[in-house]
């Protein structure tokens, strides 16, 4: 399942550090980051600073016991610019920090690092590839493609979404927030030699805006544009009253040769490596089995505070398999070495192989502090027989997660209810002042009685009995079909019009047709005709760009200061965009209001509350059936390799990033 952004290795910025990855347990599973892993926030409310530019509050920039020490000689920044950036102006490392707290700077660098790649960015597939161009729609992309390209800023892990200098090395931003101009060092080359300058800044940012994936033009939508003032400054403009987040994407996204593309077309799907900057570069690679990237022996920018303790592998392998069974069984047999599991029942009964008895491989459950996401089967209500949210509601009865739970994946996940679940941002209960009060705001475009239950409980699947097929539940359904005019004749369910009520199930591969065959049975019982089909990736991938579906698994994973990529998941304008991650269609003028609160907010206090009414008329529209959650990551690894001594970050696992090999000492 493809999705848009977060890092197993730092990866690319989606909107707002939120991604597409695959639903939690294909067993099983994979989900969709608000676009990218690297959190996205656009600066408010400057201080006063130096003349046209002022810099950020510096609120938490003295160092503190958890901040590295500051590198020896340091040069200061030039008056009136920053180091770093971040949502509402906090920072956790100072201007002149080492390396981030959880990196270790002494890592020993070699060795090689595999895996089956657990998220997908933009047009990056799970089960294949046949393309290095990972920014546009057309294409399977390679998976890892992300680490060959630089970025002005790169994000700290340690922090909820604080960016600090790659390529640039400081930035000063306009009074009015809309101008930020960011100083390049003169020490950025490209991977043939040649200066990395503030012209390629512009001309990546300009080009992304405007033939980039669909994601990214989205989020890009409130960037004017960006120009070169000389070789070393580059200006990106942003519309007055921008998302919050949108300055931060823009630091986040690769930097290209304009050289380069000036004898390639970029919205050309590729399997030549292109040229990139970063740590990496492509090296060996199969299409559709395997891609390999070696480090850069002289990266230009390997001492950078941002990069010390960080990208320690010689090689970093991506392994493609269509079947996740096949995949586990190629772990076991020490083909790749490490696998993040999403896949319940594997977990509980599969790692009983020797290389496991005997202590070879090791396993771990990590905690996940971050928001749980919201998986499961959305549905495309551009589709008639979705037209009635009765009915959308039916179906939701008709699953029953606790039978499943228990059955199917030995107990290890939660029932998913809420779209920022394992988080402050989920709504719960009756509505607070403050929320009540946001929620009468809408009462020039939500109706009395959708006010009312907005400040409600919020809608919540139901909880079964536990026995598959629950009677109650089902008598539930029936009885909003009825109510929404639906008939059963001859055992089908038909709508007003006559016309049978039916269901496909879309999928790109089969480790959840065990979960969805219960829930089939259910639903044939009210009268619907559903099945499961299963097409090769690149079909499927072409019909969710096409909206050629009724039915499928996504799993959207939120930050925890959401941004601009909610408007690419649940935005109106998305919802007509081919290859939107709005996948279901939603077209709500509620909603998209309060997704620009959101984006607006000048405090985490009016975050939480404007994301916990989002979150009310989310669940409002029932436009999913929802699936369930895990608070862990879940690992395993052949025992070659070594965390640093250091804190963990909260905000990401950071594998393979900061993780390094146990070289044997020869002889």
């Amino acid at each position: 399942m493809s999705s848009p952004l977060t890092d197993p290795l730092r990866g690319p910025p989606l909107p707002n550090g939120e991604r597409i990855s695959p639903p939690d347990i294909r067993d099983g599973d994979v989900s969709v980051h608000d676009g990218f892993r690297l959190s996205r926030r656009a600066l408010l409310g400057l201080a006063a600073g130096a003349g046209a530019f002022l810099a950020q509050p510096r609120r938490g920039l003295a160092q503190s016991p958890a901040a590295p020490a500051p590198a020896a000689g340091a040069a200061a920044l030039p008056a009136g610019e920053l180091h770093g950036l971040s949502a509402f102006g906090d920072l956790k490392y100072p201007a002149d920090f080492a390396h981030f707290a959880y990196v270790d700077p002494a890592a020993v660098r070699g060795g090689a690092f595999s895996h089956m790649g657990p998220v997908a960015y933009y047009n990056q597939a799970l089960q294949t590839f046949n393309s290095f161009n990972g920014y546009i729609l057309k294409g399977d992309a390679a998976q890892g493609i992300e680490l060959t390209f630089d970025t002005l800023m790169a994000r700290a892990l340690d922090e909820p979404d604080a960016i600090y200098g790659l390529v640039a090395r400081s930035v000063a931003v306009s009074e009015d927030g809309t101008l930020y101009r960011f100083r390049l060092r003169p020490q950025a080359r490209f991977h043939d030699g040649s200066t990395l300058d503030a012209e390629d800044v512009a001309f990546s940012l300009n080009l992304l805006k405007t033939k980039g994936h669909p994601i990214i033009q989205q989020s890009l939508r409130e960037m004017e544009g960006a120009e070169a003032e000389g070789a070393d400054i580059a200006v990106v403009r942003f519309a007055k009253g921008r998302a919050r987040d949108v300055p931060l994407l823009a630091a986040q996204l690769p930097i290209f040769s304009r050289a380069y593309y000036a004898e390639k077309n970029f919205e050309e799907s590729t399997l030549e490596p292109p040229l990139g900057s970063g740590s990496y570069k492509v090296g060996r690679f199969e299409s559709g089995r395997y891609v390999e990237y070696a480090r850069v022996a002289d990266y230009w920018g390997a001492g950078l505070p941002v990069n010390v303790g960080v990208d320690n592998f010689d090689t970093v392998r991506y392994e493609y398999f269509r079947d996740r069974e096949v995949g586990f069984e190629a772990f076991k047999a020490g083909a790749y070495r490490f696998r993040e599991e999403f896949t319940s029942r594997s977990w509980a009964t599969g790692y009983d192989f020797p290389a496991m008895r005997d202590g070879r491989v090791k396993r771990e459950e990590l905690p996940d502090g971050t928001p749980g996401g919201a998986q499961g089967w959305f549905l495309n209500i551009r589709r008639p027989q979705f037209a009635d949210p009765k009915l959308r509601e039916a179906l939701a009865y008709a699953f029953d997660f606790e039978w499943t739970n228990t059955n199917l994946m030995y107990g290890a996940y939660k029932r998913t209810h809420s779209f920022f679940e394992n988080s402050p941002l989920k709504a719960q209960g009756q509505a607070g002042p403050a929320e009540a009060a946001l929620i009468d705001t809408l009462a020039d475009i939500v109706p009395a009685e959708e006010i009312a239950a907005l400040k409600g409980t919020p809608w919540s699947p139901p909880v079964s009995d536990g026995s598959g097929q629950d009677r109650t539940l089902l008598r539930k359904a029936s009885a909003l079909l009825r109510e929404a005019g639906f008939t059963v004749k001859d055992g089908r369910l038909t709508d007003k019009q006559g016309r049978a009520v039916t269901i496909e199930f879309l999928d790109d591969e089969g480790s959840l047709e065990r979960h969805t065959a219960p829930f089939i049975k259910n639903l044939h019982v009210l009268g619907i005709a559903a099945n499961f089909r299963v097409v090769d990736p690149a079909q499927y991938q072409r019909r969710l760009n096409d909206f050629d579906f009724d039915a499928t698994v996504r799993r959207y994973s939120l930050t925890s200061v959401p941004g601009e990529s909610l408007r690419s998941f649940f935005g109106s304008k998305a919802a007509a965009t081919p290859g939107s991650s709005n996948l279901s269609g939603l077209a709500d003028p509620a909603i998209d209001r309060l997704i620009d609160l959101v984006i607006a907010a000048n405090s985490r206090d009016e975050l939480t509350t404007a994301c916990r009414v989002l979150d009310r008329r989310l669940r409002f529209d029932r436009f999913w059936v929802p699936q369930w959650y895990s608070g862990v990551h879940r690992i395993a690894y052949w025992d070659e390799f070594a965390w640093p001594a250091a804190p963990r970050p909260a905000y990401d696992r950071a594998i393979p990033a900061i993780w390094s090999a146990r070289l044997r000492k020869a002889g």
